[in-house]
């Protein structure tokens, strides 16, 4: 598989795994890594958008569920605010903090910023971690 497709590859995973549905771009990321190792800050980025964009589609299908009655765990995330969507890459509860900042209608932008930074951040340490066993 040449570089390009390898970078779409993890590009999709990491968007599918942001959603609801099954991605493994951790696994994807390794991969290529291993395949291409200069390439390794250039897969942090495409990983970080793709990641990102993913968790923006549950934060948009969250903004468009109807408004009704305020559960319990909801009220966490509007106590919290945008700065709690440095979680958003949490397997099971990064979906949920997306879709619960969207319906709440939380700020888009800040939401964005702090979901990329913790994305970013968890790519990372994945990176410094293989590039050093």
């Amino acid at each position: 598989m040449s570089e390009s497709t390898s970078l779409l590859s993890l590009f999709i995973s990491s968007l599918l795994g942001a959603t609801l549905l099954p991605g493994g771009s951790e696994a994807v990321l390794l991969l290529l890594l291993k395949s291409y190792p200069n390439s390794a800050w250039m897969a942090v980025g495409i990983a970080t958008l793709g990641n990102t964009l993913g968790g923006m589609v549950s934060f948009g299908m969250g903004w468009m569920l109807p408004q009704t009655q305020t559960l319990k765990h909801v009220d966490k995330v509007r106590h919290y605010g945008t700065p709690v969507l440095l979680l958003a890459w949490t397997p099971l509860l990064g979906d949920a903090l997306c879709l619960a900042a969207g319906w709440l209608r939380l700020n888009i932008w800040q939401a964005t910023l702090f979901m990329a930074v913790g994305k970013l951040s968890r790519y990372a340490v994945i990176v410094a971690i293989a590039q050093h066993t």
